[in-house]
């Protein structure tokens, strides 16, 4: 588990995947991590003094977060682990920590550890680094595709510093496949592959920002022109489209894109931009989302942001997850795209949402607060004699059908919780509760 598993010789470079053989060995090779690795950054600074802290690497699936644990292995004059928290449990763990501190009281030399999917380890397993990362005897290096903030435990977060990197741009990954391209010994320089920067295009596309991903597609449709020609290898746009067949969306249920993704769509027809909350539900349910999760979210926006400025929106979206209940996929989607447009142009009013928050702080902070006498229905004798009912207006017989008697508590007698706005549907409902309050105000100056 020491720095020399880093380490291809020549048969193991020959053998290994593209991916892992154009890894790069040196800071100037890594790409689209300039904000960390520019000079006079923090990392590379801290790689070239020797002075590395315990660090949190952040980002998506193939930007670097293994390649700069292994340049610091390289680099740094300290012990060197690795443990991955997909394959190692509690046993492993020990046995490094063990080794550290044998290499700290026998070499008085620290010990670098690199826990890939760090976020993939439990709450225990993560305490078990803390006296150690604290009295020096470790110095952490986690990677993780998920936000630490949810998935690292906050007394080992705080011993740490987070170092997020970036996705890689298509010029970034162009960049590494022309590499590989003109790469001789590691890469695939000594195939005379032709192949055109639009074909170069279409996998830095495909791969989303992943450079593994452009790697191991450069080394499949590679490996197919080869084998149809091998005097004269050729990757065109239409062997690649057999090579790659279907592209995969960067997409965790359970993880932060998950929330990222729903963020975009709620937001985007909030600000009643159609246009995006089509490209964001596309992107959800085409990553294999859930369908009825994001109709649950459909029917909550229709009263959240739409409420009562257009009604029939909470009816579409529940006719929405009906539909897609009775058709199912594929064809679903097109209910959910249909809920979505409706949502996203409708007139929107958070008065309702913000009415029902002001219930519920005060419900909180008055808990007990009885219900009036006149309110109260009387089927007894005994709750007729404690005035049960008593002063109750039946408001079909009042003028207007509006009674002037209080039905809140007495406590909260006159409190206005829901405020309309003067859009759609609501400015109606806005004039209407002013009418009723004229009409109350006049009956309560005459006393009736």
């Amino acid at each position: 588990m020491n720095k020399s598993l880093f380490n291809f010789d020549g048969d193991q470079l020959s053998t290994a995947p593209l991916a892992d053989r154009m890894r790069p060995t040196e800071l100037l090779e890594v790409q689209g991590q300039e904000h960390i690795l520019g000079h006079g950054k923090f990392l590379s600074e801290a790689i070239v003094s020797d002075q590395i802290p315990s660090i949190i690497f952040w980002g998506p699936p193939g930007v670097g977060k293994t390649t700069l644990a292994q340049i610091i292995a390289h680099k740094t004059e300290s012990y060197f682990a690795s443990v991955s928290a997909v394959l190692s449990g509690v046993k492993e763990v020990k046995k490094v920590i063990d080794e550290a501190e044998y290499q700290k009281r026998v070499f008085s030399k620290r010990t670098i550890l690199f826990v890939d999917e760090i976020h993939r380890f439990n709450k225990a397993q993560q305490d078990a680094f803390l006296p150690h990362v604290e009295n020096g005897t470790l110095i952490l290096i986690g990677a993780t595709t998920e936000n630490p903030s949810y998935e690292v435990i906050s007394p080992l977060l705080s011993r740490t510093r987070v170092v997020v990197l970036n996705p890689l741009e298509e010029s970034h990954i162009k960049h590494i496949l022309r590499s590989a391209l003109s790469e001789p010994e590691r890469g695939l320089g000594s195939w005379n592959i032709e192949i055109g920067d639009d074909v170069l295009q279409q996998i830095s596309s495909f791969a989303n920002g992943d450079a593994r991903v452009a790697l191991n597609s450069l080394e499949i449709v590679a490996q197919m022109a080869r084998q149809r020609n091998p005097e004269k290898i050729v990757i065109t746009a239409e062997l690649l489209e057999i090579a790659l067949q279907q592209r995969t969306l960067r997409y965790d249920k359970s993880g932060e894109e998950h929330y990222n993704l729903i963020s975009a769509l709620h937001k985007s027809m909030r600000n009643s931009d159609v246009d995006a909350s089509l490209y964001w539900l596309a992107r959800m349910l085409e990553a294999g989302e859930d369908p009825l999760y994001i109709a649950r979210r459909l029917v909550r926006f229709a009263s959240e942001d739409v409420g009562l400025a257009d009604p029939r929106a909470l009816g579409v979206t529940v006719d929405a997850m009906n539909a897609y209940h009775f058709i199912g996929l594929p064809e679903g989607k097109l209910a959910l795209a249909q809920a979505a447009v409706y949502l996203a142009q409708a007139p929107k009013s958070n008065s309702l949402y913000t009415g029902y928050g002001k219930v519920m702080k005060d419900v909180e902070s008055s808990l007990n607060e009885p219900v009036p006498l006149h309110l109260r229905n009387a089927p007894t004798t005994l709750m007729k004699n404690l005035g049960y009912g008593k002063g109750y207006r039946y408001a079909h017989n009042e003028e207007d059908k509006v009674a002037s008697m209080e039905c809140l508590p007495e406590k909260l007698k006159g409190r206005r919780y829901y405020t309309p706005s003067d859009l759609g549907f609501e400015k109606r409902i806005r004039d209407r509760l002013e009418t009723i309050q004229e009409t109350l105000s006049s009956r309560r100056k005459e006393g009736k």
